[in-house]
């Protein structure tokens, strides 16, 4: 089954409840189902792209790149910009040139778990008027609340953990055609 692409998805954030407690539930488990999928996985087939398309690996590093624009976006929100900051690589540069395929696993997990506790750790201490600050996404132009921006983040999460499995599914189906 083909995933929509990540820049053609559409959002729409209609809560009126609380759910950020179930938005950090599931923001805290990705390490946790990254670190189990990884251990599922042949360790040969953590550096192999599929059809020119990004590695298992590169799909990890991916998330590490853009855990500091979550954290600056979250600044954004709470220092009342209108606009949050457009600094997304929407080309994906950074994870194309960042080697992540010549860097060990273990270390891409570990970071990985290092800044999405630094996220965590920011969101953690945020009172209910502040989840419910907003501003604009800069590249959807819709008010995102913070609510809204994490439950966002956790769908980019859920995105890639999907690749990851599907690019293990493809490699064990055609180990020839990579």
């Amino acid at each position: 089954m083909e995933q929509t692409k990540w820049l053609d998805r559409k959002f729409r954030f209609p809560f009126e409840q609380n759910i950020f407690p179930s938005i950090l539930e599931r923001l805290e488990g990705t390490s946790i189902r990254l670190n189990y999928k990884v251990s599922q996985i042949a360790k040969e087939h953590l550096t192999l792209k599929f059809e020119g398309k990004w590695s298992i690996q590169e799909n990890i590093g991916h998330l590490i790149d853009l855990e500091p624009l979550w954290l600056g976006r979250l600044e954004d929100i709470l220092n009342d910009a209108e606009i949050m900051r457009r600094t997304a690589d929407l080309e994906n540069h950074k994870t194309d040139l960042a080697s992540y395929n010549e860097k060990k696993i273990k270390k891409l997990l570990t970071d990985f778990l290092s800044l999405r506790q630094k996220t965590l750790y920011s969101l953690i201490k945020l009172n209910e008027t502040e989840i419910y600050k907003h501003a604009l996404h800069p590249r959807l132009r819709i008010p995102m609340r913070v609510m809204d921006l994490f439950l966002f983040v956790a769908e980019h999460d859920d995105h890639h953990m999907a690749r990851i499995s599907q690019l293990n599914k493809l490699i064990i189906a055609k180990p020839k055609l990579y």
